[in-house]
């Protein structure tokens, strides 16, 4: 059963190095369904949905370790098995000397078309890394994005309109 976003809701989160929960507001915690104490200290991928094809968190990672921005859409786990979408965007959080400290995220509620558009996709990506692996999911994204001439972030945000 999917639980949707208000319009004006931010989630936001934190994490540390290593993708542990260091900071997550309010509407974080109750999307989630955890409690704040639950979240602390937990890895973030406690709220990964087996819907989600690994490929795009296998872009996310690569992109926010070289500290470039990233959005996507992520189909979220909560504890009570529901689940909600959203529209992130996540970057590294750096320090004065230009060192990454740890990680950051601000999601939004995504269209329903984008989301429509996003859960064929995915359900593609899935197929192909169960059959394949994730770098022939990657392949076939890059691939379509080629056929639609356009990259990645292009994309994304072209769902969102």
């Amino acid at each position: 059963m999917e639980v949707k976003l208000n319009e004006d809701d931010f989630i936001v989160s934190k994490t540390d190095l290593e993708g542990k929960i260091t900071y997550g507001n309010r509407t974080f915690i109750e999307m989630s369904g955890y409690s704040e104490k639950e979240l602390l200290g937990a890895p973030h991928n406690i709220l990964r949905h087996e819907d989600m094809p690994k490929i795009v968190f296998s872009l996310l990672w690569s992109r926010i370790q070289n500290k470039d921005s990233i959005s996507a859409y992520v189909k979220n786990l909560r504890k009570d098995g529901k689940y909600y979408w959203v529209f992130a965007n996540a970057t590294a959080s750096v320090d004065q000397d230009d060192n990454i400290v740890g990680y950051y995220s601000v999601r939004r509620k995504p269209t329903d078309s984008a989301v429509k558009a996003v859960e064929g996709l995915y359900e593609e990506l899935l197929q192909v890394e169960k059959s394949e692996g994730v770098k022939a999911s990657e392949q076939y994204l890059n691939t379509l994005l080629d056929e639609k001439g356009i990259g990645y972030d292009e994309f994304v945000l072209s769902l969102q309109k």
